[in-house]
């Protein structure tokens, strides 16, 4: 290359830097700020829990509810459900738009070979006849190369690639509310169990008190009244105990579908065993380690990553860039050397390009990154903020619930106790009617509460685990070897 050569491209270099100018993103940026956990205060919220380092969920934390039926459902679920299959599927889909960012960064190298056969016509043909007969055969190969000056395209693969890690730990995310779903439907088919099991109670309670009206009728203790009031009162109870099979079967059909099974799945599950809650008591490290043990906000974060290098990536457009081009090979008319010095061809084509005027394209491209990334880091605050609301909602709640069961099932006792003194009247012929019947709706009514109260439980001690982040240990991830940053501008 002569010296001559070599100074023109250099004032090339230089005339389109200067020109770049003319494309400038001032005055564009972003107004997103990310939430620090210790700035959200929690202390009086969660004062007088028990704190221990060991208090995370482990990675099966549902075996510690002590059903083994519920951890072989759980596992199911994980290898069949749609929702996974639909979680591995947007992973794949991350995964592969990273290895295409990635790919678009190397250089292409192509080549071809091909014959063609014409007939020429007369004003094709060189000679001027027409008619006339060619055969062509080409061999080459090209190869295109962008600089990358400014690592625009970098930028744009690290984004591509937050975005795979953040699906990866949708992945994570997916399989915790999978297991804490299936969890809470199992807690409730035992619960529905138990329902039906008091309403086929009462109805065996509101039978015995019918039997016992009918025989005070024919003594002449009761009136006709009476036992109309005992038999619609058993009606009621047959259609509650009908209302109660109802929900059983709804029960093992929602369980059926969060397995990814057909509804008769549901009526091969056994009847769960009674569900033990989990001691209350929080990591001693809550809330800082809680960002790393929410699948949800790690994911927030990846995700605030990736808009922070698509920014970068934007930015890099409003540079000149440089792009070499190569195409190298031979081309030659049947009985010519296809390989001879006249078929050889090469030619090499360096370019650079200089954004100078667009329409603003390039400010509207970059101003959309940059609300991408305000959105992204407002919903990181939004997922931390709920992430805490959710911890201390649930540990408040089962902070009181176990006194609430004590209470309520010493007012079960009583209203047992009650019952049976005031039937035991009621069948000697000295007790009242409306007694019976009052006390009877009573214990219905206590029996049916502590259920609810023993349901609930559960419920908050599953909903605790899943809030801790269900053992989730952001280190495990193959796609992500590192913790995305907590400051991204």
């Amino acid at each position: 290359m002569s010296s001559k050569t070599l100074r023109t491209g250099l004032s090339l270099v230089l005339a389109a830097m200067t020109l770049a100018g003319c494309a400038s993103y001032s005055g564009l940026t972003t107004k997103g700020q990310s939430l620090g956990a210790k700035t959200l205060k929690a202390g009086q919220s969660l004062s007088g829990v028990t704190l221990s380092p060991a208090a995370w969920p482990k990675a099966d934390w549902w075996k510690s509810l002590g059903d083994p039926q519920l951890d072989g459902l759980i596992r199911e679920a994980l290898h069949d459900s749609p929702d996974m299959q639909i979680a591995d599927a947007r992973a794949h889909q991350a995964s592969a738009a990273a290895y295409a960012a990635d790919a678009a960064r190397m250089p292409t190298l192509d080549a071809g070979a091909g014959v063609s056969r014409s007939r020429l016509s007369r004003d094709q043909d060189p000679t001027g006849q027409g008619g006339t007969y060619a055969t062509v055969r080409n061999i080459g190969a090209s190869f295109n190369y962008n600089f990358d000056l400014w690592g625009g395209q970098r930028d744009a693969w690290e984004a591509a690639l937050g975005q795979a890690r953040a699906a990866e730990v949708d992945q994570q995310a997916a399989q915790l509310t999978l297991a804490a779903d299936v969890a809470r439907a199992y807690s409730d088919l035992g619960q529905a169990h138990i329902v039906y099991d008091l309403a086929n109670e009462d109805l065996t309670r509101t039978r015995k008190m019918l039997d016992l009206s009918q025989r005070r009728l024919s003594s002449g203790i009761d009136s006709e009244y009476q036992l109309q009031q005992t038999q619609s009162l058993e009606a009621t109870s047959e259609a509650s105990l009908i209302d109660a099979e109802k929900r059983l079967n709804s029960a093992k059909i929602a369980l059926a579908v969060l397995l990814g099974k057909g509804p008769d799945r549901g009526k091969e599950i056994a009847r769960p065993k009674i569900l033990q809650a989990s001691a209350v008591a929080l990591p001693s490290v809550l809330p800082a380690e809680l960002l790393g043990r929410r699948p949800d906000l790690v994911a927030a974060r990846w995700r605030v990553e990736a808009a922070s290098k698509n920014i970068a990536a934007g930015k890099t457009q409003f540079y000149p860039n440089l792009n070499l081009s190569a195409a190298a090979g031979a081309e030659s008319l049947l009985g010519d050397a296809m390989f001879g010095s006249a078929s050889r061809f090469f030619n090499i084509a360096p370019t650079i390009s200089v954004p100078i005027f667009d329409g603003g394209r390039l400010r509207a491209d970059l101003d959309s990154r940059d609300a991408d990334y305000d959105l992204a880091v407002a919903q990181y605050n939004k997922s931390l903020v709920k992430a805490l609301g959710d911890v201390s909602d649930s540990i408040n709640q089962l902070r009181d619930i176990g006194r609430q069961i004590g209470a309520q099932q010493h007012a079960t006792d009583i209203a047992q106790d009650s019952y049976n003194t005031a039937l035991q009247r009621y069948g000697s012929g000295i007790g009242n009617y409306l007694d019976v019947l009052s006390i009877e709706q009573q214990l219905l009514q206590a029996q049916r509460q502590l259920a609810n109260l023993n349901a609930e439980q559960i419920d908050l001690s599953i909903q605790l685990m899943q809030a801790l982040g269900g053992g989730f240990q952001g280190e495990t991830l193959t796609a992500a070897n590192a913790t995305p940053a907590t400051q991204y501008n």
